[in-house]
């Protein structure tokens, strides 16, 4: 495995290197942090062939696919395990248990909570919990425990965790977690909401989960018992595919291909951006994804589909609108060398419409939540009392919880 990893350099520099940028980007915050980033051999864990070079950038590394060459398993990159490392405010000798292996992430916590600490780190598959093993052991952190199983169960021998950090996607909050975090403990899980996956700080709030931080993230997909798949629409093979998150939204596949043979409708809207604003658009996702109407997102492989046929602002996970035969999705033009202005481009029978209602969402996000905090998310057991608010709110529910967008209320002309 690691042995067979490419010098093209120093697997010291380019580790101190990795931990220069993070703290120059502000993802690496405390000495702690810091410290585990400069000790722990990332590239101990990565894949055979590749190079030093490689396993210090500040990107994923895929460790594993699937039969559909789709990845099942990852290190992530280094300024988001930077980042969950820094949410859950770990010390020395805390219990954390984290779900979804790899190595890495485990061996950095385990430098973090010192020899008094407890890791647990848990994988369905047996192929990457072994590699996680001999990552570990070679690294020198075999007191972390590699448990081989089904991570929607946690691991109830050594809870309770101070910290649960989930490393794969998922689309609810697993009992087991809660039964087995600590009262004061945090949850760290990249929740997927209507296709937009957020990797929330979750701490216990009353009779329910608030998330006192969200981050914009992608994940591998949970697997197990805890697995919510999506629904996958080839529109054109897999070179444009709509993903729906959920069950209800009606719409028909063939109409919807079929749409994508009808002249581009295109929309645009006073709403502008300067692309050094990238947070703007994890608050836009999101805002489109809370309304409650027929939703997807739209993934399109620009390299194998013909020039302007689509062409949606983000080319992996697009806001889109849905009828059953027609779809709208988010776009971006050009203005000048620094703006980008917002609009829509619009497909089939109902295109005006629906390229109409993107432009009145993008009003009024541009008025009344651009600029201010965001949404409140929380997390309530299925059958539970769910919050009531004067601002526009969307509820998910799961089989065990159901998530709470609420969205501020707009302020009242003076």
């Amino acid at each position: 495995m690691a042995g067979s990893v490419l010098d093209t350099s120093s697997a010291d520099e380019a580790r101190a290197r990795l931990a220069d940028r993070l703290l120059a980007g502000r993802r690496i915050t405390s000495p702690a942090v810091e410290a585990a980033f400069r000790r722990v051999p990332r590239h101990l864990f990565a894949t055979d062939g590749i190079s030093v070079d490689v396993a210090y950038a500040d990107d994923v590394v895929i460790t594993r696919r699937g039969p559909d060459g789709r990845a099942t398993s990852s290190i992530s990159a280094p300024w988001l395990q930077a980042y969950t490392l820094e949410q859950a405010g770990l010390r020395p000798g805390a219990r954390v248990l984290e779900i979804g292996s790899g190595g890495y992430n485990a061996a950095l916590i385990a430098d973090v909570v010192g020899p008094d600490g407890t890791v647990v780190t848990v994988d369905i598959d047996a192929d990457v919990t072994d590699r996680a093993r001999t990552g570990l052991d070679r690294a020198g952190y075999r007191q972390v425990t590699v448990v081989h199983g089904d991570g929607e169960y946690g691991h109830q021998p050594d809870a309770p965790y101070d910290a649960i950090i989930v490393t794969v996607e998922t689309p609810e909050v697993a009992p087991a977690w809660l039964d087995q975090l600590a009262p004061a403990g945090a949850l760290l899980v990249p929740l997927r909401i209507r296709g937009m996956t957020r990797c929330l700080t979750l701490r216990r709030h009353e009779d329910h989960l608030l998330a006192t931080a969200a981050l914009q993230c992608g994940f591998v997909p949970m697997q197990g018992d805890g697995r919510h798949p999506t629904r996958r629409l080839a529109l054109r093979g897999d070179d444009i595919v709509m993903h729906l998150d959920d069950t209800s939204t009606e719409v028909n596949r063939d109409a919807l291909a079929a749409a994508l043979h009808t002249p581009r409708l295109h929309a645009w809207s006073p709403v502008t951006i300067a692309m050094s604003d990238g947070s703007s658009f994890e608050s836009l996702h999101l805002w489109l994804a809370s309304q409650p109407r027929p939703f997807g997102t739209l993934a399109v492989n620009r390299e194998r589909t013909p020039a302007g046929l689509v062409d949606p602002q983000d080319r992996f996970v697009c806001p889109t609108l849905l009828t059953a035969d027609s779809f709208a999705y988010l776009a971006m033009r050009k203005l000048d060398d620094t703006t980008w202005q917002f609009g829509a481009h619009g497909f089939g029978p109902d295109a005006h419409t629906l390229t109409t209602d993107m432009l009145d969402l993008l009003t009024v996000w541009e008025h009344d939540h651009r600029h201010g905090p965001g949404p409140t998310i929380t997390v309530h057991p299925t059958g539970m009392h769910l919050p009531e608010s004067d601002g526009p709110q969307l509820f998910v529910t799961r089989r065990h919880t159901t998530i709470a967008v609420t969205w501020p209320a707009p302020e009242q002309p003076r």
